[in-house]
């Protein structure tokens, strides 16, 4: 059985004045239009609703029952409009995201910093993944998208690139020589491997890049975090591999972030949906946001190049 709401708004606008002649000045319709409109909800019905004497129109009981269910149904409705409209207004809502931590760890925090300054009524969760269940999280749709490195294969993903992620090699003095300034694949052939485990992606690229060169790496220790990374490598155990995001600005003596070359390794990362996917207004925001100040950050980092 179909109501639309212009009927329903009939019979509430004739049950609270006890007219017709009144609720058709409520609705904006004729006499007759509203009184149309009460008999084809009745006959639909197959009830009376109204006693209807020369002085008033009055509920009967199966009418007062109505009345209560379409002043619900149209409290929710408001309500859910409401809903919609602060949602599409970016005044409340919830956004759920995931991110891989390399990003999570360093250049996400300050962009959802400045994003709950601006969207404070946005409850935003973030879900820290390796690459491989952040797809996953993606596909179930328990992310609404997610923050990680592109892969060669798109399958039921889209990927939005924001930034190119250099890998790069963190070389101890005791592996270094002075006059090197970058590091090739076949140079890390020959030394000790400090390897990022949590990155399949990271990983896989670089053991296909040292396979069509017929080379292998030397894996010393597979290590969870890169700031352990970055420990042992200081300690002299090994070169770390990992991206750059990674990479703390001051490293201290004895120790140099050097590109690898021969290839040139770099990696994308992309905001990652379903493909045919709308995200949220508030999803679309932050992921605006996001691409953004990767793009202001790697253009200040350009001019600084320049100048140097």
């Amino acid at each position: 059985m179909q109501i639309n709401l212009k009927t329903l708004a009939a019979f509430l606008s004739v049950a609270e004045t006890g007219s017709f002649r009144k609720a058709a000045d409520v609705v904006r319709r004729s006499q007759s239009a509203v009184s149309m409109q009460i008999k084809q909800l009745e006959d639909q019905l197959g009830l009376v609703l109204f006693h209807r004497t020369t002085r008033r129109v009055q509920l009967t009981a199966e009418g007062e029952v109505l009345l209560g269910s379409a002043r619900r149904a149209l409290a929710e409705l408001k309500t859910g409009l409401e809903s919609l409209r602060e949602a599409a207004d970016m005044q409340t809502g919830q956004l759920s995201l995931g991110c891989v931590p390399s990003v999570a760890a360093t250049m996400l925090p300050p962009i959802l910093a400045l994003y709950q300054r601006d969207f404070p009524r946005i409850r935003v969760t973030l879900r820290e993944l390796a690459s491989d269940d952040l797809l996953q999280a993606v596909a179930r749709r328990d992310v609404e998208f997610g923050i990680g490195p592109g892969v060669a294969w798109a399958g039921d993903f889209a990927f939005r690139p924001f930034a190119s992620d250099p890998i790069l090699a963190l070389v101890p003095k005791a592996f270094d020589t002075p006059e090197r300034d970058e590091i090739t694949l076949a140079d890390l052939a020959r030394l000790p491997v400090l390897m990022y485990s949590r990155s399949a992606a990271l990983r896989g690229n670089l053991e296909r890049e040292m396979a069509a060169r017929g080379l292998t790496f030397d894996i010393r220790y597979e290590i969870l975090h890169a700031q352990t990374l970055v420990a042992f490598a200081r300690a002299g155990l090994g070169v770390a591999v990992l991206p750059k995001v990674t990479v703390p600005p001051r490293l201290g003596k004895g120790l140099r972030a050097l590109p690898i070359v021969d290839p040139r390794l770099e990696r994308s990362l992309d905001i990652i949906t379903l493909r045919g996917q709308a995200l949220s207004p508030a999803a679309q925001r932050l992921a605006d946001l996001v691409a953004a100040r990767f793009e202001r950050r790697d253009a200040g980092r350009a001019g600084t190049d320049q100048r140097n």
